[in-house]
């Protein structure tokens, strides 16, 4: 049996690396701190036949870090179809990684249009997993973290985004939404606005020298980051709303009374209990004894 090293390196009997196998390298880069790329990503960048990325400027500076001159090629949103097509062309044969410009790819990127298309053609997908700025902010805000919901980028336009908040508003987990320096004030009044009084943290430059989360309710927040728009790559983080006050059976009386109005009992429980996110045997027996009084 091939031994394996710590790192997950396959090695060979006399010690050497043996080469990355066939197929798609999905490969998570730091978010800011160099020191962060795992010793496992950058051998695998370093062995690679060639790297998938965003912008090469950027991943030039990460491969110049490591001592690494794998070829790039470019791979993002504007990537088409015969693109996809000729890099899965490569993969019987060749070790392809895949990078984005900092964290995880697929993280609010298009990557995952070339993994289907890369399972679809029979090639394996080999995953290095690492830095992500939206899990790193969940540590860093003090807010739940037992269910969160990731929504990337809102909308730009005020009605695109309004619709998105609403559809979302209700959902009993933390919100983790990434957002731009000059674009952050508006989007928090809008999260206030819609979402009323809940905890929150503005999260930026993660890892870099000037990291700060600052935490406090949508309200406060958006007063402080109404005027002075901080630079750097920013994450906000939204607590869950609070636990809603159970119905009280005066409340339960008063909406099936109106519903008897109209409808027989068993019906008018149903639809209140509906409406009240009650029990529906509750909500029968409370109209079984109003049709008796």
């Amino acid at each position: 049996m091939t031994p394996f090293a710590s790192d997950g390196k396959c090695l060979s009997v006399g010690g050497m690396t043996d080469a990355l196998p066939p197929g798609l390298h999905i490969v998570a880069t730091p978010i800011g701190n160099l020191g962060d790329l795992s010793p496992r990503a950058a051998d695998t960048l370093r062995r690679a036949d060639s790297i998938l990325v965003e912008d090469t400027r950027v991943t030039a500076k990460l491969l110049a870090h490591i001592g690494a001159k794998t070829r790039m090629r470019r791979y993002d949103d504007h990537s088409s179809e015969s693109d996809r097509a000729a890099i899965v062309a490569q993969l019987g044969t060749n070790a392809v990684a895949l990078v984005s410009d900092a964290g995880t790819p697929l993280i609010s990127d298009p990557g995952y249009k070339l993994v289907r298309a890369v399972r679809d053609a029979g090639h394996k997908v080999h995953t290095v997993p690492g830095p992500s700025a939206a899990v790193a902010a969940l540590t860093l805000a003090g807010l739940p973290t037992d269910r969160f919901l990731f929504l990337g980028f809102l909308p730009a336009k005020a009605k695109a985004r309004a619709d998105a908040i609403a559809e979302i508003a209700s959902v009993r987990a933390t919100l983790v939404i990434y957002e731009s320096g000059p674009r952050l004030g508006e989007t928090l009044g809008a999260l206030r606005k819609q979402l009323g009084t809940r905890d929150a943290a503005v999260a930026r430059e993660i890892t870099k020298l000037h990291e700060e989360c600052v935490t406090g309710t949508l309200a406060e927040l958006t007063e402080r980051y109404a005027e002075a728009a901080p630079r750097g790559e920013i994450v906000i983080v939204v607590g869950p709303p609070a636990e809603a006050e159970p119905a009280s059976d005066r409340e339960v009386d008063r909406l099936l009374q109106q519903a008897m109005a109209r409808l027989s009992p068993s019906r008018a429980a149903a639809e209140v209990a509906e409406q009240l996110n009650i029990p529906r045997r509750r909500a029968y027996a409370r109209a079984l004894d109003l049709s008796r009084k």
